[in-house]
């Protein structure tokens, strides 16, 4: 769940744009960032074939897209190693569910390792090396100006994401096969879901001190949904200054997951457990009697078999790929506890696990306007702890 500024412009132009999936008649789409290395002529046999890392957005799983709250810092290292970038959509909760999320992130690495290729070929094949600029989302070609025409490696692919999209990429690190090369969460969800964070009801202000809304003015968002419609895209918007609360969030979808976590119902919806609720069975596990804490191995018994792959905390085992977490102390949406609580469950299971703390910090710390100079030596970690994991099967 991600808060802050919108997206920063992404570096050197516009990406090419390609559809992954269809679902119900909608394309799902994810944008492609090219290297800004000088192009390389010649047939596909010449073409290099490069580390590529995907990338999910932040947004509680209920809002956003690919350009939402875009990490250009991210990018624009990434870019300048000669590496590919890829920002995917994926389908918004509600009335998807996590089912349906990890399904697309799936998807994502399939079109990506299987599929992005032979599309890329198609363009290279109409498109002279350094021509000008143009629109990418008509994949035409025409935008690839002078980045690098170059490939994805299938054997160097990272997979990263802020907030719910740290959640995302917990999901492909369990699931996607063959596992990314190495997984990179800032501030993600899912380090912990069996927590008050997530399933305690709250009466007064617990994310950045800001109001407890009022249900009603959200009933489409709530469960039993009457015609709410699945959606990969909802963009973030905000009312204007001449609105009573300028700058406060236009787009409804932009409070659902605060909301979620104020009635304490996040599981539900992100398994689809309505009837009987999961958060309140979750919420009614008794403290183990040896230790007086919250009894895991006893609310694991009680999430079904078919939602246990939601739960990253569940999934760690000794082949999780090499991860970085980097987190603020002071995360209120969501709380520092997730990604410790992850650290223990990779070192445990003798995973590489390397975590940047950020004393003090809230959410989305990454987006100040002061964040390149501020958070340089992270951002520089970051990036250098992914290539050290892609380089080794660079072609």
């Amino acid at each position: 769940m991600s808060s802050g500024s919108e997206s920063r412009v992404p570096l050197d132009g516009a990406p090419l744009t390609f559809a992954y999936k269809h679902v119900d008649g909608d394309q799902l789409l994810l944008d492609v960032y090219l290297p800004t290395s000088a192009s390389v002529a010649g047939p596909r046999t010449d073409l290099p074939s490069v580390p590529t890392v995907i990338y999910f957005h932040g947004g509680g799983l209920t809002v956003g897209n690919r350009q939402s709250w875009f990490p250009g810092w991210f990018q624009g290292r990434l870019s300048s190693l000669g590496y590919i970038f890829i920002s995917a959509d994926y389908r918004l909760v509600p009335p998807s569910t996590g089912h349906d999320v990890l399904e697309d992130v799936e998807d994502v690495f399939r079109f990506a390792s299987r599929k992005l290729n032979p599309a890329l070929d198609a363009l290279y094949s109409s498109q002279p090396v350094g021509s000008p600029p143009g629109n990418a989302h008509e994949n035409d070609g025409s935008s690839l100006g002078m980045c690098c025409k170059c490939y994805v490696d299938p054997n160097a692919i990272a997979v990263s994401g802020t907030s719910a999209g740290g959640l995302c990429a917990y999901l492909a690190a369990a699931h996607v096969t063959p596992k990314p090369r190495a997984v990179l969460s800032l501030y993600g969800m899912g380090g912990d879901f069996l927590t008050p964070h997530y399933l305690s009801p709250k009466t007064k202000p617990f994310l950045r001190g800001r109001e407890i809304l009022d249900p009603a003015a959200f009933s489409e968002f709530l469960y039993p949904f009457k015609e709410l419609r699945t959606t990969s895209n909802s963009a973030l918007a905000y009312h204007p200054p001449s609105h009573p609360i300028p700058g406060y969030p236009a787009n409804p979808r932009m409070l659902l997951g605060r909301l979620y976590l104020q009635l304490g119902v996040m599981l539900d919806y992100y398994t689809g457990k309505h009837e009987p609720s999961l958060s309140t069975a979750l919420r009614n596990v008794p403290a183990s009697s040896d230790t007086g804490q919250f009894d895991t191995a006893a609310a694991r018994h009680l999430i079904h078999d078919e939602d246990i792959r939601l739960f990253p905390q569940f999934n760690v085992t000794s082949d999780w790929p090499p991860t970085i977490l980097v987190h603020g102390t002071s995360d209120t949406a969501v709380l520092f506890h997730d990604s410790q609580n992850m650290q223990t469950l990779l070192e445990r299971a003798g995973v590489e696990v390397v975590m940047l703390t950020v004393d003090g910090k809230e959410h989305s710390f990454d987006y100040a306007p002061d964040a390149e100079t501020s958070y340089k030596s992270e951002f520089d970690t970051v990036v250098e702890f992914l290539a050290r994991h892609l380089q080794q099967d660079l072609k």
